[in-house]
């Protein structure tokens, strides 16, 4: 199987998390900090095996799931359309995981921060491609704002993604705020991506219902 350039760059990735895992191994207590709270503060912990390879192995089976997606979509066409987004969208998220995975072991080996206000930029960053590729989907049964709406009607699917493209790039700046407000950063990264999410899944039924009625 030829894997495409995306995926050889994620792969590439995965392995340096691995490796980079292996060299901390024998450096890192028993316990590792794995969560903290919307201060900033460690309120949960793992195994060292866990903190050091848990985020590689989702990493992984991430990346195998976004190279069968489109081999196995019935309308895998439709992602051909759209595939250099879809493309980008992998690389992202393999450096978003890759990130978190960073962050997380220099704060075991003593390194200190405001966690919280570190992730902003990356998920403002997320948000706003995610938005990118939303409104460049094709209609297919995986990538996308999947409602039975959208996937009954090409019209819904395009008009649906149009504005959900359009809000989760709103989200993605919106969460920027984030970074001048550290102490309300979770909610200007959370509550705008909410509504980005909820708002064209009753917007694709209405305009389903509308649209239904104008064909009678």
């Amino acid at each position: 199987m030829k894997l495409r350039k995306s995926e050889i760059i994620s792969l590439l990735i995965i392995m340096i998390s691995f490796i980079i895992g292996i060299y901390f191994y024998s450096l890192l207590p028993d316990k590792v900090a794995s969560h903290w709270n919307a201060r900033g503060e460690v309120d949960g912990y793992m195994s060292k095996f866990g903190g050091l390879f848990l985020m590689p192995i989702i990493s992984l089976v991430l990346l195998l799931l976004f190279i069968i997606i489109p081999k196995i979509d019935p309308l895998k066409h439709n992602i051909e359309k759209f595939r250099k987004y879809f493309n980008g969208f992998i690389v992202l998220m393999m450096l978003f995981l890759f990130y978190l995975y960073i962050l997380t072991i220099l704060w075991n080996i003593g390194v200190r921060f405001n966690f919280v206000h570190l992730l902003v930029p990356i998920f403002s960053i997320f948000f706003y491609y995610c938005g990118i590729l939303i409104q460049k989907a094709q209609r297919n049964w995986f990538i996308g704002i999947r409602t039975p709406w959208t996937l009954s009607n090409e019209e819904v699917w395009n008009k649906t993604h149009k504005i959900g493209g359009k809000l989760f790039k709103i989200a993605g700046i919106i969460s920027l705020i984030g970074i001048l407000l550290p102490e309300y950063a979770l909610f200007f990264v959370i509550c705008p991506v909410i509504i980005a999410s909820l708002f064209p899944v009753i917007y694709s039924y209405f305009e389903y219902q509308k649209l239904s009625k104008n064909l009678k």
